[in-house]
């Protein structure tokens, strides 16, 4: 499941008028700074919601994709592309599934903002993995796929691949919890008693942290480049959130869908494993967090749909249209439907006083 419509996403488009540029500029500066590049370029625009406009370049039978800032007014340190390609060619040699990286560009007068080039992977995106065209245990096989390319990027030891200033190496949580609140509340266009209420809870109920790992911040399938004929990442993809932080944040985010897509769905006959088998996986994978594992991962479920109601009210934000006054509370009552049924005492009573 992703948080997009899949048929909206899939393949290429040709690039919209607010991301075009001056094609000539590029290949001037790809003959520069890619080896082996030459001919004349063919851009074609993906059609996925990436923040980030995301580019197939096309020469001499030879394809690259190109990730570029947006244009136009953008908020403080969002769309960092600078930060995806440090993490992505931080990680060539390790066993973390990514794309080769070739050059980052700073320079804006090429194409008007900041941009990098990598290797174009031929594989799929998955957007819905419960759609008809997948078998149960193909379905299966594809979600222990995404839990195991996760676990590789979490064992890396950060230091040896020359990432230890990526991030802070402690308060992930309270970090993440205090930059989405106050994005929200920069670009909030209604009031919300759900949200108010939700970021008023959840600093009072983090866990204790002290794992720290490169994290990516945007988990889900739709965000990984799975192998054309078999249940394999063979790439991670929309690296720009990524960070030195809690490693259960980005597996927290990842079970995201069972509180969405997921909800009411027969897992079993679908061969999705169940939120509680899919979190013994991921115990598995990194052994050495399972005696937190257990008290940790709702709060830091609920901290991921607080982001992800906050960068809806971002795209809100950036087209000056007031959000719907029914889609954003309904996104958080699902987690107040959640915390009535919590084991915490804290949070049910918590819950009975709102």
């Amino acid at each position: 499941m992703s948080d997009f419509e899949s048929l909206d996403n899939e393949g290429t488009i040709a690039v919209l008028e607010k991301h075009q540029f001056d094609v000539k500029s590029l290949e001037d500066y790809m003959k520069k700074n890619v080896p082996g590049f030459s001919g004349e370029l063919i851009v074609e625009e993906f059609a996925g919601g990436q923040s980030n406009p995301t580019y197939s370049l096309e020469a001499n039978g030879q394809k690259y994709v190109l990730r570029r800032k947006p244009p136009g007014t953008l908020l403080k340190s969002a769309h960092a592309v600078d930060r995806e390609y440090r993490v992505l060619t931080a990680l060539q040699d390790t066993n973390v599934p990514t794309a080769k990286t070739y050059c980052l560009c700073e320079d804006e007068s090429v194409i008007g903002t900041m941009f990098y080039i990598m290797e174009y992977l031929d594989g799929r995106v998955v957007w819905d993995s419960t759609s008809s065209e997948f078998t149960p245990a193909e379905r299966g096989a594809m979600w222990d796929a995404a839990n195991d390319a996760v676990a590789k990027l979490h064992n890396v030891d950060f230091e040896s691949v020359g990432l230890s200033e990526f991030g802070k190496h402690s308060n992930y949580i309270e970090r993440q919890l205090t930059r989405w609140a106050g994005q929200y509340e920069y670009t909030k266009t209604v009031e919300n008693p759900y949200m108010d209420n939700l970021i008023d809870y959840l600093p009072k109920n983090m866990p204790n942290e002290d794992a720290c790992s490169i994290v990516h911040g945007d988990l889900q399938i739709a965000n990984m480049m799975m192998h054309k004929d078999k249940p394999e990442v063979i790439g991670i993809l929309d690296w720009e959130l990524s960070t030195l932080g809690n490693p259960l944040s980005d597996f927290a985010y990842l079970c995201r869908p069972y509180r969405d897509g997921l909800r009411n769905m027969d897992l079993k006959q679908l061969g999705i494993p169940s939120e509680q088998e899919y979190v013994k996986h991921i115990v598995v994978a990194l052994v050495e967090m399972a005696s937190r594992i257990g008290t940790t991962i709702w709060p830091l479920i609920c901290s991921g749909w607080l982001r992800f109601c906050k960068v809806l009210q971002n795209v809100c934000w950036m087209v000056r249209q007031p959000v719907s006054r029914r889609k954003l509370p309904v996104l958080v009552r699902s987690i107040w439907r959640k915390l009535r049924g919590h084991k915490s005492t804290k949070a049910l009573t918590w819950m009975r006083t709102r």
